[in-house]
Formats: structure tokens, C-alpha cells, sequence
């Protein structure tokens, strides 16, 4: 099989293309470099007494925790309706254009679909809670293929269901099934079938997403399984390195975050967080440190400048979070912000905690400082956990059943 397009070839290809698409482009779970990073400019700097403009919102995207992708001027998210779950894609007015099920919706703890739909060439791609992975056709919701995770693959039935947002690369959907017949497997894009599957892993599915990254050359998969962090190499399927990284209730969800050479991981529950190195020759990793302080549980974590920016998950280390990314150490802790899940934009963090509190956050290695803030209506009082998405000016926050759309455009204020 032939190894993937280098990134910056993939980049070249698609930056122009992904820049000029209306609505901006957002194509899967944190961004088009899954860094949780937008290259948006022109944002608000300020938000008005009582937040951003409302433009509208979307009440009927059924249960659930997912998040939104944007590409091609639609906007895709999914959630349960009954026994039954569907990817959802709206226009950019927040009409519904196709509605398309897939799969059984979670019956299990803390009902509500998990995945944001992967966009790539017209499909789209997402994982149900219960197993299956589907290919859609973005502009239709036509389904292209599907695969059963548990009957190919021999995908668990996990505590809180399966959760991975899965990855596209070049010409691969790249998954971690995390059974015995496919730890991770690598599937055709356009059909679906097998094109290698790795069972030397000896760990099985979390719920943390993965992320593609290249270290000298080698395109690596690196995930966040039950008690490992791994790597895979994309080309062919081989792992390269492990290390442990335990959760008393392997509740391991945080996506790794890769970054000049090192991986980060971390979980709650005084799992902590811990910084890797991988060595020169790709097969092998370090331990740099360790800090039980920095134990995000599921709402992301950036890497600006020098620093790592994420929340604390256990009562007394809520919070936003400033750590040193070379040695660990906790340079502030933001208490005021609560447990937050973030993103970033034109030089700003964007975070919105579990009880529905909004932010607009300008952080730095001395402090963060909160430029506005406003609650959405949280009519259920259900947890907000879906991470927010800034593209094509607008603020996205999925909130169970609704997606609120917001003006965060400077252009005309």
C-alpha cells in the first residue's frame, strides 16, 4: 500500500480550497489539524453585555454530547432520537437539510450520541456509540458503506459506549475498534474494507480520539486506549511504541496532543497528565514528566506557545489550567472559569463549562482574563460537554438536543 501524503502536501493541496469554502471549514472534531486551533482572524475581542449575538437555533438534533463539523456550507452533528441514532446536517440558517440513521442509539449510562462527524471529499464519516461506522455522502446523507466494529473487528461493549471521533488520512479512515481482531484498523475510505488491522496491541478501546502526526517522515496514529497511550504507523499498521498511562475506571477521553517531538495525555480522576518523548528513531518514547494537578478528564487541552492550557477535574483543582510544557509545573490555576472545554481563535480561548457558562478568555503564561461571558438557555439542566467550534465568524455550542449559532463576526459591529 502506498504510505499517505506527507501533511504539508496535504496542506498545500487544500488550504486555498478549505479557506474560501462559505461558512468556513471545520471538517472534524478540533479543526482541520485536530489542535483545536482556528486561523480565523476578524473575531470580536469583547463580547456585549449578554454575549454574542444569537443568530439562531436548532432544537431538534436529538440526544446527545456531539459536537459539530463544518464543510462546504453545511454543518453536521448527530444525536439519538429514540432507539435510534442519526447524523444530522444543517445550512448554514439552521435548517435541517438530510437527517440519516446509523445505528442503535446508547441505552447504556449517560444516554446521547458521542461522535462528530469526519468530513473528506464529500463523505462524511461517524462512529454510533453501539458500533457501527458509516460513510455518508455529505450533500445527501446517502449512506456508502457501513461496518459493524463489533462483528468485524471485535469492538467492546464499554461502560459508556464507544466515543472515538474518527480520523482521515490521505486515502485511510483510521479507527481503534481495540478487539482482539483489530486493536486499530485502517479501512478504504471510499469502501470500507480492511486495509490492515494491528492485534499485537495489548489494550483495548477507550474513549479518547486520536491524532495523526508526523515525527522524522513517519506518519504515526496516536491514541489513548483503556491503560496505554500508543502509536501506530499509518503506512502499515505496525505499533511503534506504548506506554502506560492508567485510570482507575479507564476512563481515558482526553484526545493525546502532539507537539515538537513530545505527547501529552492525561485524564481525571487523579490519573494526572503526563508529557512523552518520543525518540529520533519513532519506535520508542520517555517519560518527561508527570503531574497528578493537571488530570483533565474530557474537555481538551491546548498548546499555546510554551504552555498547556486545559482543566482540572478532581473538586479542588477545577479550573482553567496554565502549565509549563517542558517541565509540568502548574503556573496558575484559573478557579473562576470552572471546568471548562475550550477552543481557540484569533488569539483568544473560547470555553464553556458544565453548567452552560460561556467564555471568551484572553489567556497568557501570567493570566487569564475573561473579556465576556453568558449562560445558554439550559432548559434540561443536563451537562454541557460537547467542546464549542468557532468557524466562518460564528461561535457553535452544542447543548444536548439544541445547537445554538452565535455572531462572534467584528465585521460591521
Amino acid at each position: 500500500m502506498a504510505r499517505a501524503l506527507p501533511l504539508a502536501c496535504v496542506l498545500s493541496l487544500g488550504a486555498s480550497a478549505l479557506a474560501a469554502a462559505p461558512g468556513g471549514t471545520w471538517p472534524q472534531f478540533h479543526g482541520q489539524q485536530r489542535d483545536n486551533i482556528s486561523t480565523e482572524t476578524g473575531l470580536l475581542k469583547r463580547w456585549p453585555e449578554g454575549g454574542p449575538k444569537l443568530l439562531w437555533t436548532f432544537a431538534d438534533c436529538g440526544r446527545g454530547y456531539a459536537g459539530v463539523s463544518v464543510a462546504e456550507g453545511r454543518i453536521y452533528t448527530s444525536g439519538d432520537f429514540g432507539k435510534t441514532e442519526y447524523v444530522l446536517a444543517l445550512g448554514l440558517d439552521g435548517k435541517l437539510l438530510w437527517k440519516t440513521a446509523n445505528g442503535a442509539s446508547w441505552r447504556g449510562a449517560t444516554p446521547g450520541a458521542r461522535a462528530t462527524p469526519t468530513f473528506s471529499d464529500g463523505l462524511l464519516y461517524h462512529l454510533c456509540p453501539t458500533g457501527r461506522l458509516a460513510a455518508l455522502e455529505a450533500a445527501t446523507g446517502k449512506e456508502a458503506w457501513a461496518v459493524d466494529l463489533r462483528e468485524e473487528y471485535g469492538a467492546p461493549r464499554l461502560p459508556w459506549g464507544l466515543s472515538e471521533n474518527v480520523v482521515v488520512e490521505g486515502d485511510l479512515v483510521l479507527c481503534a475498534p481495540g478487539g482482539e481482531r483489530g486493536r486499530v484498523v485502517a479501512l478504504n475510505k471510499k469502501t470500507g474494507k480492511l486495509v490492515w488491522a494491528n492485534t499485537e496491541i495489548e489494550d483495548g478501546a477507550a474513549y479518547s480520539s486520536p491524532m495523526v502526526a508526523t515525527h522524522n517522515g513517519v506518519r504515526q496514529y496516536i491514541a489513548l486506549l483503556r491503560r496505554t497511550v500508543v502509536s501506530v504507523d499509518v503506512a502499515t499498521g505496525k505499533l511503534l511504541w506504548s506506554h502506560e498511562h492508567r485510570n482507575r475506571y479507564n476512563q481515558n477521553a482526553t484526545r493525546p496532543v502532539f507537539h515538537d517531538g513530545h505527547v501529552f495525555v492525561a485524564s481525571g480522576h487523579k490519573a494526572g497528565g503526563r508529557m512523552l518523548r518520543i525518540a529520533p528513531t519513532g519506535d520508542a518514547v520517555r517519560e518527561v514528566w508527570f503531574s497528578e494537578e493537571f488530570d483533565n478528564c474530557h474537555g481538551g487541552v491546548l498548546v499555546l506557545g510554551g504552555h498547556l492550557y486545559g482543566s482540572g477535574c478532581r473538586l479542588y483543582h477545577k479550573g482553567l489550567l496554565c502549565v509549563d510544557f517542558k517541565t509540568g509545573r502548574t503556573v496558575y490555576r484559573a478557579e473562576k472559569l470552572g471546568k471548562v472545554s475550550t477552543t481557540y481563535a484569533d488569539g483568544l480561548l473560547y470555553g464553556i463549562d458544565q453548567e452552560g457558562m460561556v467564555s471568551l478568555v484572553a489567556v497568557s503564561p501570567r493570566e487569564a482574563r475573561i473579556l465576556g461571558q453568558f449562560r445558554i438557555p439550559w432548559g434540561d439542566r443536563d451537562q454541557s460537554l460537547a467542546h464549542p467550534v468557532v468557524c466562518g465568524g460564528r461561535l457553535y455550542i452544542r447543548h444536548d438536543k439544541n445547537l445554538f449559532a452565535y455572531d462572534v463576526s467584528a465585521a460591521g459591529k
